[in-house]
């Protein structure tokens, strides 16, 4: 090996490490076992590593540029956040670069590569819905750049985040769909792996359980996009027992929901029932229109901008992680009885 050459990513790679491991392994972070610690003391040494001095100058040096990652554009939620995220950052003469991680795990690696690389003063993140490892998004915590997850958060790293409280917002609309004389609802959610869709699905069941309804399995699918629904929903209609209500997971699904809830000859809301979760411009022009629950995304956007840009310029000060929670609110329109 050329020693000239060595780098964090040439340790890693030679060690079937994951850079982030190597960093954090060469900071002595408690994460990282004593043996893995040594083993990379060890190499570091015996090909004279050191430290690239400029690059970290560069990278810890305040510049105005926020990153933002975001797992989808067509998505009205994800683009009234961006449009609150625009407006926040104007404000506090911030440049933005964006990226899109198309619900996809590798693009969502490279995009934050791609951020680190340009030497952000920090990043807003929602992770893609394949993700499942996280050493990509502890590299940004680990190049002491600061991290705001919003929406779609990651348990597993210790930073700032802003939610919606998908719980109360399913409850609210699971036990509004009771009020009006459903018994039998179908819950469209997405994958379990998301903190979001569990909190959605405990909400709706939790709006059950209150009103004495029994959970049945059978009613609850993973169908979040519209190949899904075009799929679950004729065969759940195909049943003996079909329900009197859907909640869905987003608009979207719900929009096809009520086509081919239609299509199959049933009248909304009189024979079926059916909820969104989001409140986008479709819910104006489905017919009839959508009952929803409002995410509030542009303020999402607002809030997680801001906190950002307190940590970055220190005005934040709270030790620890700073959670903030936007409140959700139910839209009831003509889709629901």
């Amino acid at each position: 090996m050329d020693k000239r050459q060595i780098t964090l990513k040439s340790i890693a790679k030679a060690l079937n490490l994951s850079p982030s491991t190597v960093s954090r392994a060469m900071k002595d972070h408690p994460a990282i076992s004593a043996k893995t610690k040594a083993l990379v003391r060890e190499y570091a040494e015996k090909y004279k590593y050191k430290p690239n001095t400029l690059a970290i100058r560069l990278r810890t040096n305040r510049n105005n540029t926020i990153g933002v990652i975001v797992p989808e554009v067509v998505h009205f939620f994800f683009s009234t956040v961006l449009a609150g995220i625009q407006e926040e950052t104007e404000k506090g003469n911030y440049n933005i670069i964006f990226c899109h991680s198309n619900e996809d795990y590798e693009r969502e690696v490279k995009s934050v590569e791609t951020l680190l690389d340009a030497r952000v003063c920090g990043i807003l993140a929602s992770q893609s819905k394949t993700t499942a490892s996280f050493e990509h998004f502890q590299e940004i915590v680990d190049s002491n750049i600061a991290l705001v997850f919003f929406d779609r958060i990651c348990t597993g790293i210790n930073t700032d985040k802003v939610v919606v409280d998908d719980y109360a917002g399913a409850f609210k609309a699971v036990d509004y769909l009771v009020q009006t004389g459903c018994r039998q609802i179908a819950f469209l959610g997405m994958n379990p792996s998301l903190p979001i869709s569990n909190n959605r699905r405990m909400g709706y069941e939790d709006a059950l359980r209150k009103n004495k309804i029994p959970v049945d399995k059978d009613f609850m699918k993973v169908c979040d996009v519209a190949e899904m629904v075009h799929k679950v929903v004729p065969e759940i209609l195909k049943r003996d027992k079909i329900p009197d209500a859907f909640f869905c997971i987003n608009d979207e699904v719900a929009a096809y929901c009520v086509q081919i809830v239609k299509a199959s000859g049933y009248r909304i809301p009189e024979d079926i029932s059916i909820c969104g979760f989001t409140n986008s411009y479709i819910t104006e022009v489905t017919d009839p229109t959508l009952t929803t629950v409002d995410q509030h995304g542009f303020e999402m956007g607002k809030q997680a901008a801001r906190l950002l840009i307190n940590r970055i310029e220190g005005t934040e000060t709270k030790p620890g992680i700073v959670s903030k929670v936007i409140k959700t609110e139910l839209v009831v329109r003509d889709s629901t009885r």
